[in-house]
């Protein structure tokens, strides 16, 4: 079974003291492809370390996460571009809207948005959305924009049946991670009777960790346990799951 892990913060300082162990469990446990999210400035150098050390296995996105945003949001897009300028990635992202925490960015944060919704667009890329409290917020930008062209994923997708049908009808894909085994994360309502050729997967970590890791470190070895539940959810088999995710992936991120 080949399984790929669409969102995962593998270069993350949690996984310094084995990054390279935990990247043989995933390996192990079947989890060949990973796909590693930006946030800003200061996790460029390690991503790109980390794809440099398994380029077989970690791909890197460029983008900024819109809990960076803030009064250097300027710089930190033009770092961006930069980067989206001088080499190959396999989409635009982190990006998105978080009003989770604080919303006296949020104006900036939709600017951001629409900056790295116009980059995609020029550089041929998916997106990969950060939709955290602000799932309409995101969805409108997306919409506003939708000449045909853009593609991407809404990540970590925990929201209702009504925003997943929104989210397909946009072309975008649903990002299912730990959330899925959760036994309140409200997922059992809306996967079941979803086409499989709408989801990926993911593990996001080190966050989220499925059950029985919930609350622990998480890492993309857990993936199997997320395209397990996926398939009890469908009612199909975790090989169908991992078989129609994994092909998803690469269609979207051109692997």
């Amino acid at each position: 079974m080949h399984l790929t892990d669409s969102h995962a913060h593998v270069y993350s300082d949690q996984f310094k003291a084995d990054r390279d162990a935990m990247l043989e469990r995933a390996l192990e446990a079947g989890v060949s492809t990973i796909v590693m999210p930006n946030i800003d400035h200061t996790s460029i150098d390690v991503m790109l370390e980390t794809e440099a050390r398994h380029p077989e296995q970690c791909i890197a996105m460029m983008g900024l996460h819109p809990c960076s945003v803030g009064k250097h949001v300027e710089r930190e897009l033009y770092l961006v571009e930069d980067w989206l300028n001088k080499r190959k990635f396999a989409a635009v992202g982190e990006c998105g809207i978080d009003l989770f925490w604080d919303k006296t960015f949020f104006p900036q944060q939709q600017e951001a948005l629409r900056v790295q919704i116009d980059l995609a667009k020029k550089h041929n890329l998916p997106l990969v959305l950060h939709t955290r409290e602000a799932f309409q917020e995101s969805a409108d930008l997306i919409e506003a924009a939708q000449d045909g062209s853009l593609r991407g994923v809404f990540h970590c997708f925990s929201g209702s049946k009504e925003e997943a049908e929104r989210v397909i009808k946009l072309g975008f894909y649903l990002g299912i991670g730990g959330v899925a085994t959760f036994k309140n994360g409200g997922l059992d309502k809306v996967l079941p009777g979803l086409d499989l050729k709408h989801l990926l997967l993911e593990t996001d970590c080190p966050y989220l960790a499925p059950v029985p890791y919930r609350g622990k470190r998480n890492e993309p070895a857990y993936l199997p346990l997320i395209n397990r539940r996926v398939a009890e959810l469908l009612g199909t088999d975790a090989e169908a799951v991992a078989d129609a995710t994994t092909q998803n992936a690469k269609a979207l991120f051109n692997l």
